[in-house]
């Protein structure tokens, strides 16, 4: 007997079958032995279709093929594209090797075809991560390159040679879950003792705090000087600053008539009045001089 390609319902069933007739035509191609052989070529979910299925009521060769095409016609009318190559993924229980050549299958039925660079990088994007991480320097290998080396990958993940990315990932999650429940328990503590030592302390009223008033303050003043004119020697402060009228000053007058009883001054004048010297004197303080320590003044009598 030949050996059969095995149909798992994945592909165009109008493909398979003419696949399977080819080679029985071989043992001559009747129609009870390619009915009875059959199922010798399936595997999968179309060898599940076909032991639940009523093999009295296919009388002919016809029959079989005609209900097997008609049951797994979806796979015809569902043509995968580029994008839906990167969402076939490796199943649970499928060895790499199994898995490669059947997403091999799917992209040969892409239209328009894929060359074999672009068949490995649609490739590479449907594996997940651990496979990819070490698959991505294949880019640009040929396809069959890239299935061996997903072997030994798979075969590093069997031997844990190779930790997978998820396994890691929990790893690291269940570790910082652990520092994160220490640490939440410690700051749990400190806070219940931050608590409790400020219910048993004293309580401490903070200081009041009083603006100071502000004092009006003092200051000493500097006694008022006025300027003064100080002629020289016996002449003082009687004598205001040059330009000034003496007409009405008293004061200097009176000290005027002492100095001239005294003799400090002498009147140049033969005519003057012995009952009030001053009485028409009209001078300026440009008419005096002093001579020898003694003042000397030119008088003008009035009338």
């Amino acid at each position: 007997m030949p050996k059969f390609d095995l149909y798992d319902g994945h592909g165009d069933p109008v493909v398979h079958l003419g696949g399977y007739c080819s080679k029985m035509r071989g043992v001559g191609g009747k129609d009870k032995l390619l009915m009875e052989y059959f199922s010798q070529s399936l595997s999968g979910a179309a060898l599940e279709w076909y032991t639940r299925q009523d093999a009295s009521r296919w009388y002919t060769w016809d029959d079989m093929a005609q209900a097997f095409a008609r049951h797994f016609q979806y796979n015809i009318e569902i043509v995968p594209d580029r994008m839906s190559l990167a969402k076939i993924e490796k199943r649970p229980n499928e060895s790499f090797s199994e898995y490669g050549p059947r997403w091999k299958e799917q992209a040969a039925r892409v239209h328009p075809p894929m060359e074999e660079k672009e068949m490995v990088e649609f490739f590479l994007q449907a594996q997940e991560p651990t496979y990819f991480g070490h698959l991505i320097t294949a880019v640009g290998r040929p396809f069959n390159d890239v299935v061996k080396m997903g072997e030994m990958v798979e075969d590093g993940l069997k031997s844990s040679k190779i930790m997978s990315y998820s396994t890691l990932k929990a790893t690291t999650q269940a570790i910082q879950n652990d520092t994160g429940s220490l640490l939440g328990q410690k700051e749990h503590d400190d806070v219940a003792m931050v608590v409790s030592e400020t219910r048993h302390r004293p309580k401490v009223l903070p200081p009041q705090y009083t603006q100071p008033q502000l004092q009006p303050q003092t200051y000493p003043r500097a006694p008022h000087n006025p300027p003064q004119y100080y002629p020289p020697n016996n002449v003082r402060s009687y004598v205001p600053p040059p330009g000034h009228s003496i007409e009405d000053c008293r004061s200097l007058k009176r000290e005027i008539e002492r100095m001239i009883q005294e003799g400090v001054i002498v009147i140049n004048d033969s005519d003057r009045e012995h009952t009030n010297p001053l009485g028409n004197l009209r001078t300026e303080v440009s008419d005096i001089e002093v001579v020898n320590g003694f003042g000397i003044i030119d008088v003008e009598p009035s009338g």
